[in-house]
């Protein structure tokens, strides 16, 4: 993988992300750490050290992400690897744990203005991303999409039977995963043929703020596979689904 790639990491200020922008920079890659907000995102991108550049970057906000693509676009006129990793669970406040989360999103009560908020950052914010790093991306020779999702989202295993986490899909972030799957897939149909590769990955269940720390993974451990598909090469697979390590996820 060369070394003088740049890169773009939303929702990098912690969690996952951030874990995914420290093992690029280590790598010698330049990294724009996405953040809402840019005091937390001066922080990660401190504590990360020299490669990483603090950006203030809410996916939801049309005029943030307008300025975000014009920093990239100023400082370096191209971007070479797009992580969309910036993603919700909920956009409650009054949610304490899993088990209380997973009753207030049953199809038959969950309030619409839920499914909207989190449908707006993990399904919009990541085809709003595309749509504005594109031109960026295609000014690469070597670009890749990495949007990250949840084994959760595919349907098919979500449909059988004996899928342990069955009863876990629901109309909010399962449906929103496998909302952003299918964005993905026209994301790949549509750059097929072109210099600019796209990935899907589902990384493991991480003790991250998303889950409110009922993970089962490290955040290392987690963040494998999205690390491994970050760093592939320009004449390394597109349009793949998988998760660690590299094993083939059905849509």
């Amino acid at each position: 993988m060369p070394t003088n790639r740049i890169a773009l990491v939303t929702g990098a200020n912690q969690g996952m992300g951030n874990q995914v922008a420290k093992e690029l920079v280590a790598d010698g890659v330049t990294v724009f750490v996405g953040s809402r907000d840019l005091a937390r995102g001066r922080t990660a991108a401190a504590e990360i050290g020299a490669g990483a550049i603090p950006l203030q970057l809410d996916v939801t906000d049309a005029d943030s992400i307008a300025s975000a693509t014009e920093r990239v676009r100023e400082e370096f006129g191209r971007l070479d690897l797009l992580v969309n990793n910036a993603g919700i669970s909920t956009a409650r406040s009054d949610v304490h744990d899993l088990a209380e989360l997973r009753a207030a999103s049953k199809a038959s009560t969950v309030s619409l203005d839920e499914v909207r908020g989190v449908w707006e950052v993990n399904v919009f914010g990541a085809l709003a991303m595309y749509q504005a790093m594109l031109p960026l991306l295609r000014r690469s020779s070597g670009a890749r999409i990495v949007n990250v999702t949840s084994a959760l989202g595919s349907l098919t295993t979500t449909a059988d039977p004996a899928f342990a986490y069955r009863s876990a899909f629901e109309p909010v972030y399962a449906a929103s995963k496998t909302a952003l799957n299918a964005v993905t897939l026209s994301m790949m149909i549509e750059l097929e043929g072109s210099s600019v590769k796209v990935n899907l990955v589902s990384p493991g269940f991480a003790n991250t703020a998303l889950v409110n720390f009922e993970g089962t993974e490290s955040i290392e451990a987690a963040s494998r596979e999205v690390v491994r598909v970050a760093r592939l090469g320009p004449d390394e697979p597109s349009g793949t689904f998988t998760t660690w390590e590299g094993v083939d996820l059905p849509w």
